[in-house]
């Protein structure tokens, strides 16, 4: 049955469309947005208040790679980001003319294009909902799915979800759009967790990685891990865990480092003092007093300037904003032990950030700059102006139609039924920090290889097998190995994979198919049709 409107059935507490999407992050709404244009009646189901995900939520230093390969509606976003600064009133803490950054071989502001690529959490926001207030797309917020029992399947389609609240949402074809892959776990679809041995699927650059260094994230200098340096009967400092190294190319389930994408000012009028947690212990930051000890000056280099005098600060160094090692549970667990491992992840950043401005460890030249910033007073209002969005580097990952590898993204192989395309190196942060074996502390897992030229992602990447599930759309956690969705998990790529996956269910309503029936070469006309990038020759100025 094809529902032509958004219908509200006799109970009152089940809802219907056409198409369902479950999370509200930039994939999300861009899908849902796709829907809508295509003549289906779609719902969203957001697990959070706040639209866009992490393009929202303090990533505004955009990792496009190569972005003339970014088209359909991911271009259209950031095309009205453009519009949004083009505006005087969008320039209230600095002067447009001052803005001219340039990151990643990117300009900001990129005219001849009408984009822009750089750009505020709130300005982010706003064009989202914009976008679900022009196509009238209704969205349910603070909607949890009902992860043990909720969703209800027939003949291999999934038929209905329940969320926390008692809500049923019904529909043809369903879209999980989470970081988590919570919906396609609870429908049955395999999926995995961790890193894949080199084994698996011959690649080089999966698994352990010890004594890789290929970003500037690990400690260059021999730094003790004891509290006592050089005694290990003293016990290991805070932050290091226990463990032997395994051989480099074993799988494990550790997944890399979470962080949250700080959003900081330097405009007097705009900035917050960094807060003390009630738990803040110094001892914890030791490791970092030890690095500063040893020389170390890089402190700044990833306070990536946007607009109006703030930043997008991320990771940078052998101990900074990621929290490495403590995220292992969080794919598979629960509301509430999520909600604590995204606490103390808070609460560890915030401390880093309160150690490095007020303790006299850290180089005084560094504690006068970094209290020349604090958090944006005007962003996250309603979150004491941190993050609302945890940075879900990577969680489960579908074992779809087609499991993509480091061998198609490095150009190694040819990638059937392209939907989209990538181009970010492989980038891996680390995912564990532990004593090698000279006795000196480590980080591992930390990877970054570039490909030749930008890739093909194919459509086999964000469905299951049919024997799994024949209405779900899988376009963040796709099917990929580690290493392949270290390079697929940018937010301009989850957008351009949101609207394809949008366009499948809505031919394979029409169609009266099995996602994975549908005639390629019919879905490749209209995501063409719809500008989408899908080969190296028709990629964009």
């Amino acid at each position: 049955m094809i529902f032509n409107a958004c219908q509200k059935p006799s109970n009152e507490s089940e809802y219907q469309a056409d198409i369902i999407v479950y999370g509200g992050t930039s994939a999300g709404i861009i899908a849902a947005l796709q829907a809508k244009k295509m003549g289906k009646s779609v719902l969203v189901v957001s697990p959070d208040r706040h639209l866009g995900g992490l393009s929202a939520g303090g990533l505004g230093f955009t990792d496009t790679g190569d972005k003339s390969v970014i088209g359909g509606l991911a271009r259209e976003f950031y095309h009205r980001i453009y519009l949004h600064y083009q505006k005087e009133e969008s320039w209230k803490w600095q002067a447009k003319a001052d803005y001219g950054n340039v990151g990643q071989g990117t300009p900001a502001i990129d005219g001849d294009a009408r984009t822009m690529w750089i750009f505020e959490p709130h300005a982010a926001e706003q064009v989202f909902e914009d976008f679900v207030k022009e196509f009238d797309i209704q969205v349910f917020r603070d909607e949890w799915l009902e992860r043990a029992s909720g969703v209800e399947k027939q003949e291999g389609r999934i038929v209905s979800f329940k969320t926390l609240s008692g809500k049923v949402f019904k529909g043809e074809m369903f879209i999980d759009a989470t970081y988590e892959g919570d919906l396609m776990a609870a429908a049955g679809v395999p999926y995995h967790v961790g890193r894949e041995s080199n084994a698996t699927y011959g690649e080089k650059w999966n698994g352990v990685q010890f004594g890789v260094f290929q970003h500037g994230h690990y400690f260059r200098d021999s730094i003790s891990p004891y509290v006592v340096a050089g005694d290990p009967s003293s016990g290991l400092l805070p932050e290091i865990s226990d463990g032997p190294v395994a051989e480099n190319g074993t799988g494990d389930t550790k997944i890399q480092a979470y962080n949250f994408r700080m959003c900081l000012s330097k405009h007097p009028n705009n900035r917050v003092p960094f807060p003390k947690p009630e738990n803040y212990d110094p001892a914890r930051y030791e490791l970092l007093a030890r690095v500063y000890a040893a020389g170390w000056g890089e402190t700044f280099d990833k306070y990536d300037p946007i607009p109006n005098l703030k930043t997008d600060t991320n990771n940078h160094g052998p101990f900074s904003t990621d929290y490495i090692g403590k995220n292992y549970a969080y794919p598979e667990a629960s509301y509430e032990e999520r909600r604590a491992i995204i606490k103390e992840h808070e609460d560890y950043q915030k401390g880093l950030m309160y150690f490095l401005a007020n303790d006299p460890k850290v180089p005084e030249e560094v504690r006068a700059q970094i209290n020349e910033y604090g958090l944006a007073k005007d962003e996250f209002t309603d979150n004491g102006h941190w993050p609302h969005q945890i940075y879900v580097r990577e969680a489960r990952r579908m074992l779809g139609d087609y499991v993509m590898t480091e061998h198609d993204v490095l150009g190694d192989k040819v990638v059937p039924r392209p939907v989209g395309m990538g181009s970010y190196h492989l980038d891996s942060h680390n995912a564990q920090r532990i004593v090698g074996p000279n006795g000196y502390v480590q980080n591992e897992g930390d990877i970054g290889v570039k490909p030749k030229e930008p890739y093909r992602i194919s459509y086999g990447t964000i469905i299951p097998k049919k024997s799994d599930c024949t209405n779900l759309l899988v376009p963040v956690c796709v099917s990929s190995s580690h290493t392949a969705f270290g390079s697929i998990r940018m937010e301009p790529v989850f957008m351009i994979l949101g609207q394809s996956a949008a366009t499948a269910a809505a031919m394979a309503i029409d169609e009266k198919r099995a996602v994975q029936d549908l005639p390629f070469e019919v879905l490749e006309q209209k995501l063409k049709q719809d500008g989408q990038v899908l080969y190296l020759e028709e990629r964009l100025n």
